[in-house]
């Protein structure tokens, strides 16, 4: 949980791998993934998850493909499909939280202290190549009058710059797009690189007026992590079964 969205009325939280009934190992809260899982297992897990927010909320949520799209949750019909295809959500209707799933890729949650607009993001390397947290920002000054300096950002646990390996393709896409972008890597062998994904997206939230010291990042890494987070980089190799993360925010009823 992100203490500064709270402060300024935004629900919102960061599940770990804790306290559920998924056998990713044995009581892992798998939220997402039912092509290895079963739907009584995730609907267990986001019950004990949602009970922890302590309200009456929907999720909304969508089928993430790394893309860059921003989806709109206007009225709770809404959010009861979660077929179309988007890598964010936004909205502003209260007892509904817009999420995201992550195993690795990174959730960044946005409030708006003066609209109380809100949105979630999962941003891999994909769609932070492709801006997806500009986009989403962007969204929201069309949808709500949303201005970036009135933002509160919390970017959660992710594969960090330490140990998150990519290739040229990756390099050379974040070439294209971000003016830093040899603060953003560390090489390691020939055509290879670390990434940090988590400054990178801090650097395109700056980058559209919101202010640095609004902007809050969790201090973990998924991948070397395990204990208490999925990572698809380090698990896939075991038995090839990874748990879902989720990430929430939205508002409740006055």
């Amino acid at each position: 949980m992100c203490r500064p969205l709270e402060e300024k009325g935004f629900v919102n939280g960061f599940s770990t791998r804790l306290g559920g009934v998924s056998d990713f190992p044995k009581d892992s809260l798998n939220l997402s993934g039912l092509d290895i899982d079963s739907a009584e297992n995730v609907a267990e897990n986001r019950r004990r998850f949602l009970d922890v927010l302590d309200g009456e909320f929907q999720i909304a949520s969508a089928w993430q493909t790394h893309g860059a799209d921003v989806r709109i949750i206007e009225n709770p019909k809404d959010a009861k499909d979660g077929n179309g295809q988007f890598d964010a959500l936004t909205s502003n209707l209260q007892n509904i939280l817009v999420g995201v799933k992550t195993a690795d890729c990174v959730p960044v949650l946005i409030g708006d202290a003066k609209t109380k607009a809100f949105a979630a993001i999962h941003a891999g390397w994909r769609g932070t190549a492709n801006s997806i947290v500009i986009n989403a920002i962007e969204k929201m000054r069309e949808l709500y009058g949303t201005n970036a300096q009135d933002l509160i950002c919390a970017i959660g646990a992710a594969a960090t710059g330490k140990n998150y390996e990519v290739g040229q393709e990756v390099i050379d896409a974040f070439a294209e797009k971000f003016s830093t972008c040899g603060k953003l890597f560390t090489a390691t062998r020939e055509g290879h690189a670390l990434v940090d994904l988590h400054l990178a997206n801090k650097e395109q939230l700056v980058s559209v007026g919101v202010l640095p010291e609004n902007i809050f990042t969790a201090p973990f890494c998924t991948i070397e992590r395990t204990d208490l987070f999925f990572s698809y980089r380090a698990e896939r190799r075991l038995d090839g079964k990874t748990g879902r993360l989720l990430a929430v925010v939205g508002l409740k009823k006055n």
